[in-house]
């Protein structure tokens, strides 16, 4: 089966190839065009019609026009293309709750196949459509493929370091998470790298917090930015075997990816008790260490900061007598689950057919 993925630029999409279905993202269709990775609606609709594909696998959807997203839908039933949603999130990361919601509902009146990673976002979604999704729930699994990590290791430390990485999003609480890092950690030798996505003029615009997020890493010289247009998987890998700890300063999240990177690379996951995060842990309780959890879900918002700096306290001594190598074990069993992955969505896709 040939699939697109809307978009395929982060490892959750890529690692989707078996023998029975694989990716035409970054190949030449009929048409002579290459198909990009990171495609949106209105290129495929340009591309009608959509003979040359057998599954639209879409992820995120807050980037495309409503209207648009409705045509392509309809391309795909006139063209006989199955069409698959991972509801990564079941609250939205970028925009606003209306606008999401009406995108939901919209895939979910076209009787798509939906695909949840937790039982939890089913029954999230079901009180936001009113009505129980057809969805099949597959787990996030590995972002960090095992065979990628074979022959690597976790370069040694005789102090903590810390990574905090990704896009700058109203989601995500960079700026006092690295104020509170800076005065709350006093060890001279502890470090914090910060892995950004490169900035975008609404980043500045309207009180955007990147001017500050700036000033505050230029104050302390342990803090280290790297900028990058969208950091590879091979260079987020590098970033997280060179540190030990991994902040997750979510003020709100469905799934978080950077949680199960953590566990594949046996890092300490310093994060907010949020959306459906503890059902991702539980999934593996026993065989990953447990996050340093902090709750910002509820309670007086000036109170946020409190809490997540008596979780990095917390975290320093338990990093003080942690192993931090990484754990072959989990990863064997990392790729056993990805099997297991695969053969669940080739069922999605319409492989048993």
């Amino acid at each position: 089966m040939r699939v697109v993925h809307l978009p395929a630029r982060t490892p959750y999409a890529w690692k989707l190839q078996s023998r029975e279905f694989r990716i035409l993202n970054g190949t030449e269709i009929p048409s002579g065009d290459t198909l990009p990775a990171a495609v949106d609606a209105a290129w495929l609709l340009e591309h009608r019609p959509l003979t040359w594909l057998d599954v639209l696998h879409l992820h995120h959807i807050d980037f495309e026009n409503l209207a648009t997203l409705e045509r392509l839908l309809d391309a795909c039933l006139g063209n006989g293309v199955t069409v698959v949603f991972t509801a990564h999130d079941t609250r939205h990361m970028i925009g606003n709750s209306e606008d999401f919601t009406a995108r939901l509902r919209m895939l979910h009146s076209a009787e798509i196949s939906w695909v949840c990673l937790t039982e939890g976002s089913v029954a999230q979604l079901t009180e936001v459509l009113a009505e129980r999704p057809h969805a099949a729930v597959i787990p996030h699994g590995y972002v960090a493929a095992p065979e990628m990590l074979a022959g690597l290791e976790r370069e040694t430390s005789y102090s903590p370091r810390y990574l905090m990485f990704g896009a700058s999003r109203a989601s995500r609480d960079q700026l006092s998470t690295m104020a509170n890092w800076s005065l709350g950690i006093t060890d001279p030798q502890s470090t914090l790298h910060l892995l950004l996505r490169a900035f975008s003029p609404a980043d500045f615009a309207d009180g955007g917090r990147a001017p500050l997020l700036l000033e505050t890493a230029r104050r302390d010289p342990r803090i280290r930015l790297t900028m990058r247009p969208y950091p590879t998987d091979e260079e987020v890998v590098r970033a997280g075997l060179a540190t030990d700890a991994l902040l997750l300063p979510y003020l709100w999240s469905s799934h978080s990816g950077q949680l199960e990177l953590a566990f594949d690379l046996n890092l300490l996951p310093i994060c907010s008790r949020t959306g459906h995060l503890p059902e991702q842990y539980e999934l593996h309780k026993g065989l990953v260490e447990e996050p340093e959890w902090f709750d910002w879900s509820q309670g007086h918002p000036n109170l946020f900061g409190e809490r997540f700096l008596t979780a990095l306290e917390n975290a320093v001594a338990r990093l003080g007598s942690r192993a931090g190598p990484l754990d072959r074990e989990f990863l064997d069993y990392r790729a056993q689950e990805h099997q297991v992955i695969l053969e669940q969505y080739a069922h999605v896709y319409g492989g048993d057919r």
